[in-house]
């Protein structure tokens, strides 16, 4: 049985976010799409907190992290560099997506492909449910199967992969001075991070931390393009935001997870530059690997700090 094709009365309608048509958007293929979509998520974003920044509503004040007063007094480097740098990177992240991606090919077709996960699943719903009742059910469990579960374990564990790749590459810039000298330390020269930022870094890290981590975790979950479309346009979406400024509880990117602005902003801090070096997306390696970092934590090693400075004087 596992050899043939089951002939079932698959649902035929598909979920709202599949587009049954050779390109999402008729003016540009696929594969551009992809490329082009984080990169608007990054400016689009960015814009919106330059936006906020420039707003002088005071209602947004006990929302700020950092004052604008500090943003300009304690980083070490314009914004005008910053933006040189974020522009170049998206260059090459274009340059090696477009060659990395996948071109034309037609999407793939969903009866075909239920059909295979029923004749996966036809001999563990007959031991479970007998014969007739499998019959019965499997159109509906090859379905969600197929346009649900697959598609959220991949994309769960694209995050995973992302988060695995980006939080020991990371340390290791950390922990091993060289590193951080000659390529992290670009990016902490942002002591109070800002949404334009978020990319701001030397082009090899930048190649590796972000372009790399992205391709790896979209090739091990087997994505499709329009798949590595959504995947890359979140976690920029996402990495913007953790680099915002903003402890906002309306924002949906910062309701999901812990992992947010206000817990990366203690890592461009002095004391917790050492600490929360996970990202974009879960805490967990932070957590197991003792590096996790509170604001009760950063709170009390200034106290420390401040004892310590006050009996040597």
């Amino acid at each position: 049985m596992a050899n043939t094709t089951i002939p079932l009365p698959f649902p035929t309608s598909a979920p709202a976010y599949y587009f049954d048509r050779p390109h999402v958007f008729d003016s540009m293929s696929d594969q551009w799409a992809s490329l082009a979509a984080p990169i608007i998520a990054y400016w689009g974003l960015s814009l919106f907190f330059h936006w906020l920044d420039m707003s002088e509503w005071k209602w947004l004040d006990k929302y700020r992290i950092h004052d604008s007063a500090e943003v300009k007094s304690r980083n070490l480097v314009s914004r005008w560099d910053v933006l040189v740098a974020v522009v170049f990177q998206h260059i090459v992240q274009t340059g090696i997506g477009y060659l990395w991606l996948e071109g034309e090919h037609p999407p793939a077709d969903p009866i075909v492909g239920m059909s295979q996960i029923s004749n996966l699943l036809a001999p563990v719903a007959a031991a479970v449910l007998g014969t007739p009742r499998s019959l019965m059910y499997l159109p509906e469990i090859a379905y969600y199967v197929y346009w649900w579960a697959i598609p959220a374990a991949q994309l769960f564990g694209a995050m995973m992969i992302i988060d695995t790749w980006q939080y020991f590459l990371h340390r290791l810039m950390h922990e091993n001075k060289w590193l951080y000298r000659q390529f992290h330390s670009w990016h902490h020269r942002l002591y109070v991070p800002y949404a334009f930022g978020a990319l701001y870094n030397h082009p090899v890290e930048g190649f590796l931390l972000d372009t790399v981590g992205a391709g790896i975790a979209e090739a091990v979950t087997g994505m499709s393009v329009r798949q590595a479309m959504v995947l890359f346009t979140i976690s920029t979406l996402k990495t913007v935001d953790d680099h915002c400024g903003y402890k906002l509880p309306f924002d949906p990117l910062q309701m999901v997870t812990s992992n947010n602005a206000d817990y990366h902003d203690i890592h461009h801090q002095t004391i917790g530059i050492k600490s929360n070096y996970a990202q974009p997306f879960f805490v967990h390696w932070d957590t197991l690997l003792g590096t996790r970092m509170t604001r009760h934590d950063l709170a009390e090693r200034k106290k420390l700090r401040q004892q310590k400075a006050q009996k040597a004087e």
